[in-house]
This record gives structure tokens, C-alpha cells and sequence, in this order.
């Protein structure tokens, strides 16, 4: 605008220049000043005709820009909403939303290190279990989720390891507060059946109440109700397969180690002659604190032929409580479980090293604290005893048959979780058996989660 004005008063001047020179001027003077004043108006019209340019070539590549962005926005929309290739359902969250991708993959795993401490040449290393998991939601309200785990590092005909679906199962929203699940899951029983990864536990091993009288991730094949309230509470019914009584053996001393883990089926052409019930109740009103029990109960005979523990049944219960309002993370447990109708069993076992018990029991109480914590690095101090004892007692034997309980096992375990980041556990323990001091030991562990 300044330009403008500036030449229209060059102008002027050359015109004021011409009509008012007086009439005596010397007219090659006057020429010489009209040639100047129109040199510097073709200048500055020169400029203004550049600058007109300029803004011209800027607007165009604006214009072309917009079109481009548009252009690739009609791409991206395009893209995204095929349905064979649906990008936001690739990117969906298990809550069904946007945010997350549908197929979620999982995993946890441990490698532990044992050392006996009054023999050290039985030290070893094993590669407990690595578990890969998938969570695959089909839409918000269903889903199925499966877990594939290994033990001990090599699965063949000749090694110890394991190789096995741990779970398996579809679950469905019914309605809000409500789902519905069948297949091969987790019985929601105790502290840890369904919380085991090595991340959300103490101690480099699993404790021995959750593991020798409620059988470490216990899981039955069947069908599966779950509540949940705005006031914390929590319930789970649920119809599964049971226990196969037929599968105790006498000779091994698997039962005594864990009298139901000797004999569930896992899912594993389980009998289904005799189904079980299972129902839990878990409540969470208070932050920081949980309160529960749990109880399953069933026939084991299955109905086979020529047994004699066809009316055998199993049942056990627990009660569970845990307090962590922050760095403090106290807990305990009572179990009990009970196996009916297998003094004919017992008969025919009579001489063997271990006869089926009719009742076994097991509690711990544990308390942890967390000493220090930086964004990265967290270290939790803990201290554990356990009390159990898998065979409590035995069914009546006839007269020279009877059988003597077995000896309530005491353990204490001292040692610490040190946490990297979220996903990550270093571990390091040592366990005081009371009734035998041979058995005591060191242990050292690693595990993840994710």
C-alpha cells in the first residue's frame, strides 16, 4: 500500500513538473528531470509487479499443499475402513476400543537355581516353566484366551519336562457386571492358582500350601459364571470335570507330595463320568485389602468298572486374606480337603508306600515390605511359614491294617524380591524345613511377565 501511494506522488510530481515550470525554464533541464522522475516510476512498478508475483507462487503452493494432505487424509480414511484389513480393529484394546491391538500376546517365565545346604553337590539349575499366552477379542463382549506352557526345559519320552495347555477357554459378556466362560480354566481357588506369574509372588518357589495341598494351576475343563459388584465383590460358579481316584498309584510317591495334583486330569481325556461344582467369593471393598474362600467338591470314582471307589469323593476349601495398602503386603491362607470313600481302596493298597488319606490340611501366613524404591528398582524383604501336611489322617482300616498319619511339616522361608521395571524379578531365598534340616536349601531366581 505504501508503494502504491508512493507512485501515484511520483506521478503527481512528474505532472506538477510539466504544468508549472515556468515558462523562461531551460527545456533540456526540464527534460532531464521528466527522463528521471520516469525511471524511478518504472522502477518502482517493476517491484510491484515481482512482488505481485511472489504472492502468487506462495498462494499456489499453498493450494497444492492443502491438496496433497487432503488428497493422503482420503487415503488413510480409505485404508482403514476396508474390512478385511480394518486397521483400527488390528489396533483394538482387550476392552474392545481403538487404543490397543485385538490379539494380545503374553508370557511369563522362570529359571531358578537350588543349592541344599548340606549338599552342595545336589545343587541345580532348571528351567522351571516358560508359558506363551494369547487374548484374542473378537468384539467387546467375547473373547478366548489360551496359555501353552513348558516345565523344565526339554519335553521328550525320556526327559522330565512337560509340555501342556494350561488353559483354554471363550468367555463372554452376558451383561454388565456379568460373563460367562467354557473350557479349560483356572479353578479360582486360594491366593495363587490364578495369580502365579513369578512377578506376583514372594519367594523363588511357589509356597508349598498352594502347591502340595492345593495343586499349583489347577484347572478343570467345564463351564464358568463370574460376578462382579461396584462394592467390591466378586463370585465365580462354575459345573468342570474332577478328580480320577483310579489314577492313584501306591507305589509313587506322588501322592504324598501332593495327594490332588496326583490325581487331576488336567484336561487330558479327562473322565466325565462324575462332574464337579466349584463356587468363590472375593471381596475388595476396602483399598488395598482382600477377603475370600472358595470351595469345590465332586465324585472321583467316575464310574469305572470293577472299582472299588466308585462313591469316592474329593472336596476342599480355603480362606484367603491380604492387606496391601501400600509398601506393606500381609497375607494368609487356611486350606482343607478331604477324600471320602476309599477305605476298600486302602485295602487293596495295604503294603504299598502310600495309601490314599482321607484328610489334609495346610496354612501359611506371610508379610513383605518394601525398603526401597526408585522409578526403576524396587526391593521388597519377606518372611513366610508354612504348616501342612498331606495326609492327616486315614479312613478306618481293618484290625492290623491301620495306617499312621503322617507328620505336620513346618517351613520357614526368609529372602527378598528385587523388581526391575514392571515386568522383571530377581529372587533370593532360604527355606528352614523343622523336620528335616537335610532339606533345608538356598535359592536364587529370575523370572518375567509381560
Amino acid at each position: 500500500m505504501k508503494k502504491k501511494i508512493l507512485a501515484q506522488s511520483l506521478c503527481a510530481a512528474l505532472i506538477a513538473a510539466v504544468f508549472t515550470a515556468p515558462a523562461h525554464a531551460d527545456e533540456a533541464a526540464l527534460l532531464q528531470r521528466i527522463e528521471k522522475l520516469a525511471a524511478e516510476l518504472e522502477a518502482m512498478k517493476a517491484e510491484l509487479a515481482a512482488n505481485k508475483q511472489k504472492t502468487e507462487s506462495v498462494a499456489k503452493t499453498q493450494q497444492q499443499l492443502s491438496a496433497t494432505v487432503a488428497e493422503n487424509t482420503a487415503a488413510i480414511s480409505t485404508a482403514t475402513a476396508q474390512p478385511a484389513t480394518d486397521a483400527r480393529a488390528v489396533a483394538m484394546s482387550e476392552s474392545g476400543s481403538a487404543s490397543g491391538p485385538q490379539t494380545t500376546i503374553s508370557s511369563y517365565g522362570e529359571i531358578n537355581y537350588t543349592r541344599p545346604r548340606q549338599a552342595n553337590s545336589q545343587a541345580q539349575t532348571d528351567v522351571a516353566r516358560a508359558v506363551i499366552g494369547l487374548t484374542h477379542r473378537f468384539d467387546e463382549k467375547t473373547k478366548m484366551v489360551a496359555e501353552f506352557e513348558w516345565e523344565h526345559a526339554v519335553t521328550s519320552k525320556d526327559d522330565q519336562g512337560e509340555s501342556e495347555v494350561e488353559q483354554l477357554y471363550v468367555e463372554h459378556e452376558l451383561r454388565e457386571g456379568l460373563s460367562a466362560k467354557a473350557g479349560l480354566f483356572l479353578m479360582p481357588v486360594g491366593l495363587l492358582n490364578t495369580n502365579h506369574e513369578p512377578t506376583a509372588y514372594y519367594g523363588v518357589h511357589r509356597n508349598f500350601v498352594e502347591t502340595a495341598i492345593i495343586p499349583s494351576t489347577w484347572r478343570e475343563a467345564g463351564f464358568g459364571l463370574t460376578g462382579t459388584h461396584d462394592n467390591g465383590l466378586t463370585w465365580d460358579l462354575g459345573l468342570t470335570t474332577g478328580f480320577d481316584i483310579n489314577k492313584w498309584d501306591g507305589t509313587s510317591t506322588d501322592g504324598a507330595e501332593s495327594p490332588l495334583g496326583s490325581i487331576h486330569q488336567e484336561g487330558q481325556l479327562a473322565k466325565s463320568r462324575d462332574l464337579s461344582m466349584h463356587a468363590a467369593v472375593n471381596w475388595r471393598g476396602v483399598p488395598g485389602l482382600l477377603v475370600g474362600g472358595s470351595v469345590f467338591t465332586g465324585k472321583a470314582g467316575q464310574g469305572t468298572k470293577d472299582s472299588v471307589a466308585n462313591d469316592s469323593r474329593v472336596t476342599l476349601w480355603d480362606m484367603h486374606a491380604r492387606y496391601n495398602p501400600g509398601k506393606l503386603d500381609v497375607s494368609a491362607l487356611y486350606t482343607r480337603g478331604t477324600i471320602t470313600g476309599v477305605g476298600a481302596l486302602n485295602q487293596t493298597l495295604a503294603g504299598q508306600i502310600t495309601p490314599v488319606p482321607s484328610s489334609f490340611y495346610g496354612w501359611y501366613v506371610q508379610s513383605a515390605y518394601q525398603v526401597w524404591k526408585t522409578d526403576h528398582y524396587s526391593l521388597t524383604p519377606f518372611v513366610r511359614f508354612e504348616r501342612f501336611n498331606t495326609a492327616q489322617s486315614y479312613t478306618d482300616m481293618p484290625q492290623g491294617l491301620g495306617l499312621t498319619p503322617a507328620a505336620d511339616q513346618k517351613v520357614s522361608t526368609i529372602g527378598a524380591n528385587f523388581r526391575i521395571g514392571e515386568g522383571v524379578v530377581l529372587k533370593a531365598d532360604y527355606q528352614k524345613f523343622q523336620q528335616d534340616s537335610s532339606l533345608d536349601r538356598y535359592n536364587l531366581g529370575v523370572g518375567y511377565a509381560f
